[in-house]
C-alpha cells in the first residue's frame, strides 16, 4: 500500500494537492487526526487492495505539536506499512497574497496577532515535519497545471497520457452543442446516410452506416487530419495538467455521420494509449 502524508502550510496549496492526489488514483482523506491514522492504515491493508494507494491531509488544525502524528508514523513503521510525507510550502508573500484573495482567515491569527507573524509562527511549529519529509514542494510560482506536473513526476504511475481522461461525444446540432465539450467538430460536410433509404434507421454503430461515411475519400481525408491534430493536441493537454478533455463531433440529428466518426476517434485516441470512452448522446431521439 501506497500511504502518503500530505502537510505543510496554511495556504501553500494543501487542499489542491489534495484534490489533485485524488484525480491519479489516491484516496484522500482531510484533516484526519493523528490518533486515528494507524487505525485507518489497518483497515485499508485490510481492504485487499480497495485502498491500496491513500493520502492523509494533516496540519496546524490538528494542533500546535506534532508529537501525536510522530507518533502515529512510528506506529505505520511497527506495523509494516510504508509511507512518505510531502510537504507544501510557499513565499510569506505568496500566502499573505492567497489570503487577501480568499478572504478567508489564517489559523493562527488570533490575540492580535498578524496574518505574517502567523505564518512565521506556523513555519517554526511545523519545521519538525518538514525535516522529516520526503518529498518538498515549494508552490510560489506553480500555476494549477504545473503543480499537477509535478505531482505527477512524483506520485504518478505509468504514462503521463493515463492521468488524463479522453470523452468522445455525438451529438446533432438541431439538438444544441453540448455544454461540456472542449472541443466542437462539425461533420455536416460528409456525405449523409440519411438520405440512403436502407441506411435512414439505422445509426452510426452499425456496419453498414459506419462503411457508408468511410467510403468516401474526403471523410478519409478528414479522418487522416483529425488524427493528426489530436496526435498534436493530446500531449500538449497532458502537459498543461488537464484531466478530462472533451471532444463533441456534430452531425444534424447525431444519428449517422458524427456517431460513426466519433467512434473512429475514440478508436484512435486509444490507440495512443489514452483512456477514452465514447458517448452518443442524440444517436437514438430519431428513431
Amino acid at each position: 500500500m501506497e500511504f502518503i502524508l500530505i502537510s505543510g502550510l496554511s495556504g501553500a496549496g494543501k487542499s489542491q494537492v489534495g484534490s489533485i492526489m485524488e484525480d491519479i488514483g489516491y484516496f484522500v482523506v482531510d484533516n484526519m487526526p493523528a490518533a486515528l491514522i494507524p487505525k485507518f492504515a489497518e483497515l485499508c491493508m485490510a481492504g485487499q487492495a480497495k485502498y491500496d494507494k491513500v493520502a492523509i491531509v494533516s496540519d496546524i488544525r490538528g494542533g500546535q505539536t506534532f508529537d501525536e502524528l510522530f507518533t502515529a508514523l512510528n506506529d505505520l513503521t511497527a506495523m509494516g506499512c510504508d509511507h512518505q510525507i510531502l510537504f507544501v510550502e510557499a513565499s510569506a508573500e505568496t500566502i499573505i497574497k492567497r489570503y487577501k484573495e480568499t478572504r478567508r482567515l489564517h489559523p493562527l491569527v488570533r490575540n492580535g496577532r498578524s496574518l505574517e507573524e502567523a505564518i512565521q509562527h506556523e513555519r517554526t511549529i511545523l519545521e519538525p515535519v518538514r525535516v522529516r519529509a520526503e518529498y518538498v514542494v515549494d508552490t510560489t510560482a506553480f500555476s494549477t497545471a504545473k503543480l499537477r506536473g509535478e505531482l505527477l513526476r512524483l506520485f504518478g504511475s505509468g504514462e503521463p497520457r493515463q492521468a488524463m481522461s479522453v470523452s468522445v461525444i455525438s451529438f446533432g446540432f438541431k439538438y444544441g452543442i453540448p455544454i461540456e465539450a472542449d472541443l466542437v467538430f462539425d461533420v455536416r460536410f460528409l456525405p449523409n446516410p440519411f438520405y440512403i433509404p436502407e441506411l435512414r434507421y439505422q445509426t452510426g454503430v452499425d456496419k453498414p452506416v459506419y462503411d457508408f461515411v468511410f467510403a468516401n475519400q474526403q471523410s478519409k481525408d478528414f479522418m487522416n487530419y483529425l488524427e493528426q491534430l489530436m496526435a498534436f493536441l493530446l500531449p500538449q493537454y497532458v502537459e498543461e495538467g488537464k484531466a478530462a478533455l472533451v471532444i463533441a463531433v456534430g452531425c444534424t440529428g447525431g444519428q449517422h455521420r458524427s456517431v460513426a466518426v466519433a467512434r473512429a476517434l475514440a478508436d484512435f485516441i486509444r490507440q495512443k494509449g489514452y483512456d477514452a470512452s465514447e458517448n452518443h448522446r442524440d444517436m437514438t431521439r430519431a428513431r
